[in-house]
């Protein structure tokens, strides 16, 4: 792989190999420090093209694509962790791919994920493997109930898992055994989700304040900045965070995902190796953007320190809610709305966010829940 000696400059180019919103913000940010941005997705006027300089109309594991992708951009980047690890290894040997590819594998496998954490004294919730499906009775003997069955790849938004609270639900829970290896997780009575944005540069690390997730039906619904918690909570938060980073010597953007007991514990629920929906509030909120950080990490800009200028809710905008937010467009002059652009708008969908700074966030949370677009 083709390392960076110093820092990219503008006007190279940027390739993003995935045009959702994440490629589409990422493109905006590095537009504004003077790059510029080809995107490789299958998908004809998909969010980032709609912004980037141009567009490869290809499948994330056209290997041709890839390298064509390659031979045009001084660096390549991913917006999203289910690209083929092996298609992007076979453009390694003369594209500069500042992030890698171990990261993206550890993150595509569940089991290789909590073997890293574990490798790197991070607490994580007690698990099984489970290889057949006749090796979940003896798995919950061990782990009891309830607890958490996950395929090993390819979940997101609470996509491929299945909770088990009693005998009963083992029968609905075959379909996901069926997938293939499994993991069965002890389910971790936690009080609050909470979540932390840490970027690198190969170098240096810097970390984005601790925030609260809200999900519904397991797609995330409010960010709250800064998160709930204790001091300690936060700082302990953010250690981890940086602990992390460091051991996979981070370039661009990490999110960590974590479960908060109330007794104070923290265990790492996830990563993932890029720009996160949890940190979209960075936008308006801080003194420097999870995609300001992440295009600076991957091209090897020194990164500061990040501060949070004001609290800040951030709600997310799904297919169902699309329509009637532009009605609050011309109520709510505060309030900062992004849309994505997509062309279908479809139940469950990521279609858009709005970012509301504030002076009192019990009052800005009861003010989305008047409107009744969310509830």
């Amino acid at each position: 792989m083709i390392n960076l000696v110093k820092s990219l400059k503008p006007g190279s180019v940027i390739g993003i190999v995935g045009g959702g919103q994440l490629g589409r913000m990422m493109a905006i940010s590095a537009k504004e420090m003077g790059f510029r941005v080809g995107v490789l997705d299958p998908t004809e006027d998909c969010p980032a093209a709609q912004v980037a300089d141009w567009h490869i109309v290809a499948a994330y594991d056209d290997i041709l694509a890839l390298q064509e992708l390659a031979k045009r951009c001084e660096v390549i980047t991913y917006e999203f962790e289910n690209v083929s690890v092996e298609a992007l290894n076979n453009i390694l040997p003369f594209a500069n791919v500042p992030q890698g590819t171990d990261l993206l594998a550890i993150t595509q496998d569940r089991l290789l994920e909590k073997s890293f954490l574990e490798d790197n004294n991070v607490v994580i919730a007690p698990y099984e493997v489970i290889i057949n499906p006749t090796d979940i009775q003896d798995a919950i003997d061990r782990i009891g109930f309830p607890c958490v069955l996950k395929t090993t790849r390819g979940g997101y938004d609470g996509k491929g898992q299945y909770v088990l609270y009693s005998t009963a639900d083992l029968a609905p829970s075959m379909n996901l055994l069926r997938e293939g290896t499994c993991e069965l997780e002890a389910w971790i009575p936690f009080e609050k989700e909470i979540s932390v944005m840490v970027a690198g540069n190969g170098e240096t690390y810097t970390t984005f304040p601790v925030v609260e997730n809200i999900h519904r039906n397991n797609i995330l619904h409010e960010t709250i900045a800064p998160a709930r918690v204790a001091d300690e909570v936060a700082e302990e938060a953010a250690r981890i965070a940086r602990q992390i980073a460091e051991a996979l010597n981070l370039r661009g953007c990490l999110a960590i995902e974590m479960l908060l007991t109330k007794a104070g514990g923290i265990y790492v629920n996830e990563l993932a190796p890029r720009p996160h929906n949890s940190g979209h509030y960075s936008i308006e909120a801080c003194n420097l953007s999870q995609f300001d950080a992440h295009i600076r990490g991957i091209c090897g800009w020194p990164l500061p320190k990040v501060n949070l200028l004001q609290e800040t809710v951030m709600v997310n905008i799904l297919g169902e809610h699309l329509a009637e937010t532009y009605d609050l467009i011309d109520l709510k002059a505060d309030w900062q709305f992004h849309y994505y652009g997509k062309k279908e708008a479809k139940p469950g969908r990521k279609m858009g966010h709005i970012t509301i700074l504030t002076e009192d966030l019990y009052e800005t949370l009861e003010e989305i829940y008047q409107t009744g677009i969310w509830d």
